[in-house]
């Protein structure tokens, strides 16, 4: 994976579980040692993440020699009510970026709306 973040303390808006997501999303075929370092976890913490994923339907994956492949269930909704409907695939479609598109944001989605639309 390329450019890993800054180490970073204190509280986030995003949960470690969506991050993992989007790291897999990113390189079905990524290892788990990667993961681990570009979400700023351990590898035990991944292998767990990765479990509760696949144990709740989220994620699957396939062994390939000494390769996992990773598939994301996309329709699969979000858990939490207040995310109710909300597909695996519209969370990640805000998470997941092109590589040509990181770093090159323009202005803020606020700066953009129109003070009507705040």
């Amino acid at each position: 994976m390329v450019g890993v973040p800054e180490p970073h303390s204190g509280w986030t808006f995003i949960t470690s579980h969506a991050r993992v997501l989007a790291a897999i999303a990113d390189n079905p075929n990524v290892r788990i040692r990667d993961i681990a370092a570009h979400c700023r976890l351990t590898e035990r913490a991944v292998q767990r993440i990765i479990s509760d994923l696949e144990r709740d339907g989220y994620l699957s994956h396939t062994r390939d020699g000494r390769t996992n492949r990773y598939r994301i269930e996309p329709d699969k909704v979000l858990r939490h009510p207040a995310e109710a409907g909300l597909s695996v695939a519209a969370l990640l479609s805000l998470l997941v970026q092109d590589e040509s598109d990181r770093g090159s944001t323009s202005e803020p989605v606020m700066a953009r709306t129109s003070p009507t639309q705040r």
